[in-house]
């Protein structure tokens, strides 16, 4: 059974016609007729009357609504994709790693909704293995996240390189790793620190330089916002680890310190390097062809780099 059969059934059975049924579809009578019998040959019956005009029997009756609502279907769905090709989709969903969101993304979201004022934004905050999981569960269309190549490595994935940041400590004004200038491993493994929750990208890769420091991560407390972190770390305790691009507000806040990783090559510590992450934007080959995703890729592409250099240089 093929659609233009039951396209041809319905223009019969509206028009009592295979004559007016060949003109309507825009085809000849003969192609009408092949395209009924072939149907009727298929079904093991006949579904009209040959008769002056064309009846339907009692199993054209039966299939008449089925048939309307098989090709309304895809009507709609022809409908649909024709407007998910020329850009009409209803909303775009964009996941998000939290240090990314107060100050590289509004300048991009204000132009998008420019660009698409009929096309719905929306924007989740999450973690970035949390927001790889839920744009392959089809759930985002896109996601803006530290690389993992675990998840990023399927075949469909387009992962493009936003920048590569380097980790700093943040801790209290008054903390004794505050007074340095840079503070090394050997020192910070010392103290008690607030870590991302499980799932976080951020979380994982502290634990992997403490086991490649043969040390013990002392995570005294989990949290999964910047704001906990800036308010817990206030208290004067504890210490955290965090990207570059996350420590805006902490740099501005005389209550907070924020100091780069020493990088001693003299240290007895078995990986004493600077530790650095990778953002990067992440979508599937197919949704990329869609122009709302398409563009808003590209704004990404054009503006974060840019805006993450400049905070850098100004950071500095």
């Amino acid at each position: 059974m093929r659609l233009e059969q039951l396209q041809a059934f319905l223009a019969i059975a509206e028009t009592g016609s295979f004559q007016q049924a060949a003109r309507k579809c825009g085809v000849t009578q003969s192609t009408i007729s092949r395209q009924i019998q072939a149907l009727e040959a298929d079904l093991g019956l006949e579904l009209f009357h040959r008769t002056g005009q064309a009846k339907l029997t009692l199993g054209g009756e039966r299939m008449l609504p089925r048939a309307r609502k098989i090709c309304l279907e895809w009507q709609t769905l022809t409908q649909e994709l024709g407007d998910l090709v020329a850009g009409k989709q209803p909303e775009l969903c964009v996941a998000v790693i939290h240090s990314l969101c107060a100050y590289y993304l509004p300048p991009i979201l204000q132009k998008f909704c420019h660009e698409y004022p009929n096309v719905q934004l929306r924007v989740t905050s999450l973690g970035s293995d949390r927001a790889l999981k839920v744009l392959k569960d089809g759930l985002v269309d896109l996601a803006i996240v530290m690389n993992n190549r675990f998840l990023t490595s399927a075949r469909e994935m387009v992962v493009e390189t936003l920048f590569d940041e380097p980790i700093e400590l943040l801790c209290g004004a008054n903390h004794p790793l505050g007074q340095h200038d840079r503070v090394s491993w050997s020192e910070i493994i010392r103290y008690p620190q607030v870590v991302f929750k499980d799932g976080y990208g951020m979380q994982r890769l502290v634990q992997d330089r403490f086991e490649r420091l043969e040390a013990t991560l002392q995570a005294a407390l989990e949290v999964n916002t910047l704001d906990a972190f800036r308010g817990v770390v206030r208290q004067g305790e504890l210490v955290a680890l965090l990207p570059h691009s996350a420590l805006v507000e902490a740099r501005l806040d005389p209550t907070l310190a924020v100091r780069p990783l020493a990088c001693n090559a003299n240290s007895s510590l078995p990986d004493n390097s600077s530790l650095t992450r990778r953002v990067v934007m992440v979508t599937t080959g197919d949704r990329l062809l869609i122009p709302p995703i398409q563009y808003f890729w590209q704004l990404v592409q054009e503006h974060i780099p840019q805006q993450f250099d400049s905070l850098k240089r100004s950071a500095s």
